[in-house]
């Protein structure tokens, strides 16, 4: 009797697992900011977009394709020529996007890895086209106007894949070598003028001091001769006595000065 009911009793928990397993291949999540496009065997990749949540497929005869949604970064380099003939690197940041309702024709014509395949040759495609428009110096003062124009460009473009570029800019801009090198003579250049310029200036104002210091000397003497000859030498010995006052208290307060009484005679003793 006990080894019927654990007979029937396996055989229920058999029943139980094949029908959960059943179940659980019949179900299938799409996490937050995903979405699922169905392929069935019979009838190819269904237009409906299957949303975020829990869903029930046919097992074996469905399978769910999960894309993201979210918008995603991705930096694109290239290298390409300006108007001019400079080699330019540039690098692009783009961030990207599918459409959610164009997920069919996406998987259907292009794939899950549609990043890869139309990204790299579009942003090629667009960045070749708006730099040959520019020359190196625009790209550099303009480089805004060149960021604008990209990103209109991609846009337009991505948008008959299928994709959304939510920001594209301009992260790195680089020339090659030789420019880079025309680029620092020039700069080198403009100092040694600046610098030559500055010296000339220099001169210049130190003539001019020069000048003006000479007429100021010139209009001194002037006038000392004009008071000379108006009130006679008196200015002079007046000048002349200054000099002798301070000459002789420059001597007072030396140690190495001996005064000598007029008239007298002091015999010093000198070793022999």
């Amino acid at each position: 009797m006990a080894a019927k009911v654990f007979e029937s009793l396996g055989k229920f928990g058999l029943g139980l697992a094949v029908a959960g397993g059943v179940v659980n291949s019949a179900l299938y999540n799409v996490d937050a900011g995903h979405r699922a496009v169905i392929f069935d065997r019979f009838r190819g990749v269904q237009d409906t977009v299957v949303g975020e949540g829990t869903h029930f497929l046919i097992p074996w005869v469905q399978k769910p394709i999960i894309f993201d949604c979210r918008s995603r970064p991705r930096n694109i380099p290239v290298i390409t020529g300006s108007k001019d003939l400079q080699n330019v690197n540039i690098t692009l940041r783009i961030l990207f996007r599918p459409v959610t309702a164009q997920l069919p024709r996406i998987f259907t014509s292009i794939g899950e890895d549609y990043d890869e395949r139309v990204l790299p040759s579009i942003t090629t495609e667009i960045l070749k086209s708006v730099v040959a428009r520019f020359d190196a110096g625009e790209l550099i003062t303009q480089r805004e106007l060149v960021s604008r124009q990209v990103s209109e460009d991609l846009t337009e473009r991505a948008a008959t894949f299928g994709l959304i570029l939510d920001d594209v800019s301009l992260t790195h801009l680089t020339f090659g070598k030789e420019f880079t090198e025309a680029v620092e003579m020039k700069q080198v250049a403009q100092q040694e003028a600046e610098r030559a310029r500055f010296i000339v200036e220099k001169a210049e104002q130190q003539k001019k001091a020069a000048v003006i210091s000479a007429e100021g000397d010139s209009k001194a003497a002037e006038l000392i001769a004009n008071s000379l000859a108006t009130a006679g030498d008196g200015l002079i010995e007046l000048r002349k006595l200054e000099a002798a006052e301070d000459i002789a208290y420059q001597l007072s307060r030396s140690r190495n000065v001996t005064y000598l009484p007029s008239g007298q005679s002091v015999l010093l003793q000198l070793p022999q």
